[in-house]
């Protein structure tokens, strides 16, 4: 990254131009659920002098910056951002969701974990048929049994209070405009909402989002959400507790279990939510420092195992190359990444899990002796699945989680005139949730991410349903420092579900082996393997890459691969002074903006 790190780029375009085992696991959960909206070719990088904000929607970028210029710090603009996306870009995150924080004040990282927790009342038969089979992936998720307690809106008054700048107030007024006076319905709302099966049997969520005969209402509909407002001004004057405390928490309950697939949540289950601080996962590569979020989320444990597979096997040595007038990268980069992916993910779905609740030996894990000798399974052909390792120090014995992928989220990445950063995902799982619509926002289904199935030739799960256990996640905010300096480099995330890890290990290493600018990072094909096939993006990819693979012994699957990456990197303007270069994902909506 040095050498990228001063190198000066153009202006992106504007807001307004953007505008326009034993048991079977259920096999019916989509791979990609939350797909890409039309790829926006020809985005170039965003530069800053003071300040920037990254998020998937332009509006929620805008509301970022407003309160960055307002002197607002890292935290004060995420909290904005995150209640703009909660009505703009709903079907990915909100207040009914959670989140994980990776924040930078200078001098050290702090990880906060808001994932959503089982209620006390669940149990690990939570998605299990009365025959023991796993329930199908809809039949779990539609209603009220997936609902997990959010944690999304204590999170961001946990931040505010150690982080914070401006009055608690003031960071709700960009949200409330738009909420009280309208917004466009965007083209990327508008085709999920197309392709949306279950959000209509919500009456709420019926009304709010679709037109009497059923079809969704229009781009550029001005969508007012009054009921949205509302929550947001009880929090706004009474803190996190108007949420977890009173009729707020209590009609989200009432909704939960008075559904027909009603789930275990109770009044008590919000009142007993904490965010939890949690230490970062930091792992040397190269000349870096990269940072990333620990269990219960798997992300920053698979991402620093590929990383340091890469410091054993140089993926540096074939970078990109230029065909037809796009970055593609070449079949041995490929191959090395697959594999290395396939011996991550073979060891998060034995290892990974909420670590309150099981034991995970996370030194081992990314012990640089042990990942040498896993590096060391790779050869000149695919391994087709990968087993997973014994690390050092690792003394339990868990089964496998077969779960397939699934997840819809969203990212947020922010660095301020006074020296923080922060990087957050933020989710509410499925694509519009549990499809359940409470004062304005949808309900996550965030216990779908446990395994369905509890254990397997005798042996437990590790991600398995318990009462008060967060699920796994893959979300992978992650933060880069210069190893010598400790100088702060990059901010990174995506969304995607399972896919997030090579989302970002692939952002990482376009920008610190590949030397390539952070929107290029960013647009590059996305490609990877979650220990299955080696996955590649449809109709981004040349039949040369595909057939250089397929020599190479992989199962070649193109697929969408709908990221959500945002990222912010250090650089050097062109009048010599240090500054930020912002990029947004062009498979979505976002934009990065700065001063």
């Amino acid at each position: 990254m040095t050498a990228h790190v001063l190198r000066c780029c153009t202006a992106a375009a504007s807001v307004a131009a953007l505008l326009a085992g034993c048991s079977t696991p259920p096999t019916d959960r989509p791979s990609q659920p939350e797909a890409s909206s039309a790829f926006r070719a020809g985005l170039s990088t965003v530069t800053a002098a003071r300040h920037m904000a990254a998020s998937a929607n332009p509006l929620a970028t805008e509301a970022g910056r407003e309160i960055l210029r307002a002197g607002g710090s890292a935290v004060d603009a995420a909290i904005a951002i995150q209640l703009v996306l909660g009505l703009v870009e709903p079907q990915s995150s909100g207040l009914g969701g959670g989140a994980f924080l990776m924040h930078w004040d200078g001098k050290r990282v702090a990880a906060y974990d808001a994932r959503e927790t089982a209620p006390m009342a669940a149990d690990e038969k939570l998605f299990l048929l009365p025959d023991g089979k796993a329930m199908p992936f809809y039949d779990a998720v539609v209603g009220g049994r997936s609902v997990g307690t959010p944690g999304a809106v204590r999170l961001l008054e946990v931040a505010h209070r150690q982080h914070g700048k401006l009055p608690w107030a003031r960071l709700f007024e960009p949200a409330l405009r738009l909420a009280d006076n309208g917004f466009a319905m965007s083209p990327r709302l508008n085709m999920q909402l197309a392709a949306e099966k279950y959000l209509k049997s919500d009456a709420a969520a019926a009304d709010y989002f679709y037109q009497p005969d059923g079809t969704p209402k229009a781009v550029g509909t001005v969508m007012r959400n009054p009921a949205y407002a509302a929550t947001l001004r009880a929090i706004q004057a009474g803190g996190a507790d108007a949420f977890y405390k009173g009729p707020i928490a209590a009609d989200i309950v009432k909704a939960v279990r008075s559904h027909g697939n009603a789930g275990g949540l109770a009044e008590t289950d919000f009142a007993a939510y904490e965010v939890k601080a949690r230490e970062a996962i930091c792992s040397d590569y190269k000349q870096w420092r990269v940072c990333g979020m620990p269990p219960p989320s798997s992300g920053g444990v698979a991402v620093a195992q590929m990383l340091g597979i890469f410091s054993v096997r140089n993926i540096s040595v074939t970078p990109p190359v230029t065909l037809n007038g796009t970055l593609e990268p070449q079949p041995d980069a490929v191959h090395l990444f697959a594999e290395a992916g396939r011996l991550a993910f073979a060891d998060r779905a034995l290892y990974l899990a909420d670590s309150d609740f099981v034991p995970v030996n996370v030194a081992g894990l990314i012990d640089p002796a042990y990942l040498r000798q896993r590096a060391q399974l790779i050869g000149d052909r695919s391994m087709g699945t990968a087993r997973p390792g014994e690390p050092p120090g690792t003394k339990t014995a868990f089964a496998p989680d077969l779960s397939p992928p699934k997840t819809s989220t969203s990212h947020i990445s922010v660095v301020d005139g006074f020296g923080n950063a922060l990087s957050m995902t933020t989710t509410i799982e499925d694509v519009f949730g549990s499809r359940l619509m409470v004062r304005g926002f949808l309900l996550n289904n965030q216990l779908t991410d446990f395994s369905f199935v509890p254990q397997a030739d005798g042996l437990p799960v590790a991600n398995r349903v318990q009462p008060g256990k967060r699920p796994r996640s893959s979300m992978a905010p992650t933060l880069v420092f210069d190893k010598v300096s400790g100088q702060l480099l990059a901010t990174v995330g995506s969304p995607g579900g399972s896919q997030i890890i090579g989302y970002v290990a692939k952002t990482l290493v376009g920008i610190m082996d590949w030397n390539l600018d952070v929107q290029q990072a960013i647009s590059l094909p996305n490609f990877g393997s979650r220990n299955g096939p080696t996955e590649v993006e449809k109709g981004r990819v040349s039949s040369a890459l595909v057939d250089g693979l397929k020599a190479r012994g992989h199962n070649v699957r193109e697929i969408d691969m709908g990221s959500g990456l945002q990222g912010i990197v250090r650089v050097r303007l062109p009048d010599g002074r240090p500054g930020w270069a912002g990029g947004a994902d062009p498979r979505r909506e976002g934009v990065a903006l700065g001063d």
